[in-house]
């Protein structure tokens, strides 16, 4: 799996893990020249409080467009630390 925005790929992965319809990928997986930390948090009743990037791609910016689990709730522990992506990068195969 590929997640791309703004021609570049930003994940590469054959070890995505899907959950809800989103692939989450794998933390070595990521560019990191492309992520920049956010200061957005949102709360998830089961899978718990979720981290925001910000991706910065040929002078183009996507605010919280990507997200992460440091610390999720037992539940959700398969996806510690993996990255999942929307508004508009496009994930595929």
């Amino acid at each position: 799996m590929k997640a791309i925005w703004n021609n570049e790929v930003l994940a590469d992965s054959n070890a995505t893990i899907v959950l809800e319809g989103n692939h989450y990928f794998p933390p070595a997986s990521l560019k990191t020249q492309f992520i920049k930390k956010s200061e957005k948090e949102t709360v998830c009743s089961w899978k718990g409080t979720a981290s925001y990037y910000d991706i910065e791609v040929n002078g183009q910016s996507n605010k919280d467009a990507a997200w992460y689990y440091a610390e999720p709730k037992s539940a959700a522990n398969n996806i510690a630390g993996y990255i999942a992506f929307w508004k508009g990068v496009q994930v595929t195969d």
